[in-house]
């Protein structure tokens, strides 16, 4: 049975990729940091159809420690690796004149530093299983977004580490990342039918993604021999207007 861990596995895009890789008979590793309720409801749902098979690992990806317990958790659960995908992520504003070291630890450690040194912790787990990492990023980072500097370039150092990595790491691990377009609102965030249409109407296919248009292309990266070091936009063409 293969393993895969996910960052931000309990809600949203990580729990669409976890119930996925679970129904493909995977065993599946959730992390949370403040949504353990939520994981634990994944886990003990996943588990009452294949035994055993799904576990919870706790840690805030900001904080150093943490980032080491989590490694020490997965590898006291798997002796093996096939997929780590890093998931997690903080958002929210920073216009420039409210910026402060705070905003930049926070969005910095959970959207890339955390990222990096987990991959760091699993590397040779990966190496030899010859498995892969799939990094989650963002459609719009060749746009640019206003009031969001540090969060885009979070993003945008965790799909340079994506390239520099899938070089070092080759050939033994395959690196890659997936950039989401407009798939939900933002987390505590609702929007109106109005603000709704007006993203849908710049969508070349007219609709919204859905969390297992995700989930789905991380599968197929995870079963793809010849793939590395790309970015893989799952927009439906929005970053083409």
């Amino acid at each position: 049975m293969k393993t895969i861990f996910v960052t931000g596995g309990a809600k949203r895009i990580g729990k669409a990729i976890i119930e996925l890789f679970a129904k493909e008979q995977w065993k599946v590793i959730i992390h949370y940091n403040k949504s353990k309720s939520d994981a634990e409801d994944l886990a003990s749902k996943i588990n009452s159809n294949n035994d055993n098979s799904a576990f919870i690992v706790g840690g805030d990806l900001d904080n150093a420690e943490d980032v080491q317990s989590i490694i020490s958790s997965v590898n006291s659960i798997s002796e093996t690796l096939d997929l780590l995908v890093n998931n997690a992520s903080t958002f929210y504003p920073t216009p420039i004149e409210e910026i402060s070291n705070d905003h930049w630890n926070r969005l910095i450690g959970s959207n890339l530093k955390g990222p990096l040194f987990l991959i760091q912790g699993f590397k040779e787990k990966l190496k030899n299983s010859e498995g892969s990492i799939i990094n989650i990023t963002d459609t719009n980072l060749t746009k640019g977004v206003a009031n969001f500097s540090i969060y885009s370039a979070a993003k945008a150092g965790l799909e340079s580490i994506t390239k520099g990595l899938a070089k070092e790491l080759a050939p033994e691990i395959k690196v890659n990342a997936i950039a989401p377009g407009a798939m939900l609102e933002p987390p505590d965030i609702t929007w109106t039918e109005n603000q709704k249409n007006k993203v849908i109407e710049s969508i070349p296919l007219k609709k919204m993604g859905a969390e297992q248009d995700i989930a789905e292309a991380v599968y197929f990266l995870a079963c793809a021999n010849y793939i590395t070091g790309q970015i893989i936009k799952i927009d439906g063409g929005r970053s083409l207007t």
